[in-house]
C-alpha cells in the first residue's frame, strides 16, 4: 500500500540572476516577488509545506522577515532543480513528493499549484507532473504574434491519451494543417511536482542533444525514459506571467491592477478553497 503523499513547495530564490540581480527582492506593488510566491504556495490546496531555497544571505533576512522557513543551499549549484532537491535533503522530516515552484512566477494561482498536488495525491506513483492549459483560438493567435517577436517565448508540450508527455518544445506543436476549429494545441506551465525518488534520479542524469536543442530541462526525463504527467489546468481568466528582468515589475503590477490580486493578504494566512 502506498503511504499518503506527504507534499513540500520548494521555492528556489537566487540572488545573482545575470538578468536582474536581487530580484526576489524586487517589489510589486509594494510586496517583494519573494514574499507573493511564497505566499501563493502557502494558499495552495493540498501543500503540506512551504520552504524558499536560497544562496544569499540577504534572501534569507527577507524571507525570515515574513515568516517563512527557508534553507541555506550552496551558490554553486547549476539550477532551481539542483537547489530544491538541495533544500530538501536537509529539511526533516523528508516529504513523498515536490512541487518546484519558480520564484518569478508571481501570478501562478494557487488553484494551478493545487492541481499538481490533488493528481499527486489521486496518482503517487506519477514520477513527474506538470500543470498545460489548453489554448483558445484567440491565445493560440496571440502565441503566434508573440513568437515572432521573440521565438523562445512559451512553451507547447504534446502528449498521449493518458496524459504522458510525448514532447515539449518552444515550436508550436502540433503543426496545423487546419486552422478552422479551437487549436489542440496546449502550454506547459513551468511547474512540476515530483516523487522525491523521481526528483533525485532526475537530478543524476546528463543532459541530452533535445534538451540541448531546445534549452528545456524537462526533456532531459523525457531522454532517459523518465515519465511526465500532464495536468491540464485553467487560470480561469487570469494571466500567466512571470518576471525576468526590470521591465517586467511594471507590466505585472498593471496586470494586477486590471485583474485584481489573486490574494486579499500575502502574509501566509490564506488557503484556497476550490
Amino acid at each position: 500500500m502506498n503511504e499518503p503523499a506527504r507534499i513540500t513547495a520548494v521555492i528556489p530564490a537566487r540572488y545573482g540572476s545575470k538578468r536582474f540581480p536581487g530580484k526576489p527582492l524586487a517589489l510589486v506593488k509594494g510586496v517583494s516577488l519573494l514574499q507573493r510566491v511564497w505566499a501563493l504556495s502557502k494558499a495552495a490546496p493540498g501543500i503540506d509545506r512551504v520552504l524558499v531555497a536560497t544562496d544569499d544571505e540577504r534572501v534569507l533576512a527577507e524571507a525570515r522577515a515574513f515568516g517563512a522557513e527557508v534553507v541555506m543551499t550552496s551558490p554553486d549549484l547549476p539550477n532551481g532543480t539542483a537547489r530544491a532537491l538541495a533544500a530538501i535533503e536537509r529539511a526533516s522530516p523528508l516529504p513523498t513528493h515536490v512541487v518546484n515552484v519558480q520564484g518569478d512566477a508571481l501570478l501562478t494561482p494557487p488553484w494551478v499549484i493545487g492541481s499538481l498536488a490533488r493528481a499527486m495525491r489521486d496518482a503517487p506513483e506519477a514520477a513527474i507532473v506538470t500543470p498545460a492549459v489548453r489554448l483558445t483560438t484567440a491565445s493560440y493567435d496571440q502565441l503566434l504574434q508573440a513568437k515572432m517577436d521573440s521565438p523562445s517565448s512559451g512553451t507547447t508540450v504534446v502528449f498521449d491519451r493518458r496524459f504522458n508527455a510525448l514532447y515539449f518544445s518552444k515550436r508550436v506543436i502540433p503543426f496545423l494543417r487546419d486552422a478552422s476549429g479551437e487549436p489542440p494545441v496546449h502550454r506547459h506551465i513551468g511547474l512540476y511536482g515530483y516523487r522525491l525518488d523521481a526528483l533525485r534520479r532526475y537530478a543524476e542524469l546528463p543532459a541530452g542533444p533535445l534538451e540541448k536543442a531546445e534549452q528545456l530541462e524537462q526533456l532531459r526525463a523525457l531522454e532517459n525514459g523518465l515519465p511526465i504527467r500532464v495536468v491540464l489546468t485553467d487560470y480561469r481568466g487570469r494571466t500567466h506571467w512571470s518576471i525576468d528582468n526590470p521591465q517586467d515589475v511594471a507590466a505585472a503590477e498593471k496586470l494586477i491592477a486590471a485583474e485584481g490580486e489573486l490574494l486579499a493578504s500575502y502574509d501566509g494566512s490564506l488557503r484556497w478553497k476550490d
